[in-house]
């Protein structure tokens, strides 16, 4: 196994870990907004700082959800193959969605970029938004090397069941 295999799930746990944090952070706002505005008051720009943060909370949570699988699998029919089928349907589905994930995070990379050098801002507050783009980049890649991970993984699955 690779030393990346391995450090992968633990670097995946800890961004978690920045997503479950932000979470907090938007119950926190959104429930001081609220209280404020029983007494005519509120946090200006609670919507677009939630907004930001979810997509914290989104893109970090992602690589995590993966290693403990604990995404939707629709895998009612592949059940029915061999396990030497079923490996390699794993392997070319972990495959073709890690180069999504990929193209994914190269695009919100350059995005990034055009946003810091646009100097884009949020409306109310001012917030810089770039640093999210590339915190939506940084959950992407991680997924895509989980992704990967597991591709590796299925693919071994697959050699050994072909050579017994």
């Amino acid at each position: 196994m690779l030393r990346i295999e391995k450090n992968i799930p633990a670097i995946a746990e800890k961004a978690n870990w920045i997503a479950a944090a932000a979470l907090i952070l938007m119950m926190l706002l959104t429930t001081l907004d609220v209280l404020l505005r029983l007494f005519k008051n509120s946090i200006p720009g609670t919507y677009e700082i939630i907004g930001l943060l979810g997509a914290v909370v989104a893109s970090f949570a992602l690589g995590y959800t993966s290693v403990e699988k604990g995404h939707i699998a629709v895998d009612f029919l592949v059940m029915r193959f061999s396990p030497k089928a079923q490996a390699l349907v794993g392997a070319i589905n972990a495959l073709v969605a890690a180069a999504l994930f990929g193209i994914i995070t190269w695009q919100s990379l350059l995005y990034a970029l055009d946003l810091l050098k646009k100097g884009q801002v949020t409306p109310t507050v001012q917030l810089p938004i770039y640093p999210f783009v590339f915190g939506i980049a940084a959950g992407c890649g991680l997924l895509a090397l989980v992704l990967m991970v597991e591709f590796l993984h299925s693919l071994r699955r697959f050699r050994d069941l072909k050579r017994s």
